[in-house]
């Protein structure tokens, strides 16, 4: 049985990887800075807005400059249950993640690529097998979450917690990476978090293992991220507008 696995995974691998289109491959990294929350959330919101201009899949990976939560999008702040914390509400959904111990990454999917023709769950295991292929690389044992068709309380869900399906579990049980994604008209934008437990020489190992696993697997081909002038000035402001205030993270209200 372990071995028929291994066969389908590396059959659909292979098939994956001779499917993409050529015009799919293109991936601008952005390795981005530590950012204070409300910024990191609204650099994400505007690389979706502008995904069509962007010419190709955006891979950003960021830190946060304080420690921080982030919880989904339809969760009450009530959720985070750490003292000391700036929160923040993401605009996707998925549970509540504590940034003291994770690398954080964002995707955003422009629509036309074939990820965007996928379903939400299966766009999301599309993502998470390249991810989970990276912490196998880095020695460590790890796998997909099954789905048991199990029930979360979205009032609780605490993401290293409690996994979903097609998050990356390692083998002792434990969860190793996990995301939420919301999709627009625009694309798709897929909010990532890796647990550093994932190796044990820090960040930057896990970081050039997701890279190889992506250009592998998905067929990215890495070109640096132009930084738009207006990005970084617009994203403080809706920084400022919506995600540090307390009618979006505690009503949920985005601003007119």
């Amino acid at each position: 049985m372990a071995n028929d696995s291994l066969i389908q995974d590396s059959v659909t691998f292979v098939f994956r990887r001779c499917c993409m289109p050529e015009n799919s491959s293109r991936c601008l990294l952005w390795m981005d800075g530590s950012r204070s929350p409300y910024l990191n959330m609204a650099v994400d919101e505007l690389l979706l807005e502008h995904a069509p201009e962007s010419g190709g899949v955006v891979l950003r990976f960021y830190e946060w400059n304080i420690p921080s939560a982030s919880f989904g999008y339809s969760q009450p702040i009530g959720a985070v249950t750490r003292k000391g914390l700036t929160l923040v509400r993401r605009p996707t959904g998925g549970g509540v993640v504590y940034h003291d111990c994770d690398l954080t990454y964002t995707l955003v999917i422009p629509a036309g690529h074939p990820i965007c023709e996928l379903d939400r769950m299966e766009s999301y295991k599309a993502v998470h097998e390249p991810i989970m292929r990276a912490i196998m690389c880095l020695g460590k044992g790890a796998h997909l979450a099954p789905d048991l068709g199990e029930k979360h309380d979205r009032a609780t869900l605490q993401c290293f917690v409690s996994p979903s399906p097609n998050d990356v579990i390692a083998s002792d049980g434990i969860k190793l990476a996990g995301a939420a994604q919301r999709r627009t008209r625009k694309g798709i934008l897929h909010q990532g978090s890796v647990s550093l437990n994932a190796s044990d020489s820090g960040r930057g190992p896990i970081v050039d293992a997701i890279r190889r696993a992506f250009a592998g697997e998905l067929g990215f081909i890495y070109e640096p991220f132009p930084v738009p002038d207006f990005l970084l000035k617009d994203a403080e402001q809706l920084a400022r507008r919506k995600y540090a205030t307390d009618a979006w993270n505690v009503e949920k209200v985005a601003p007119c």
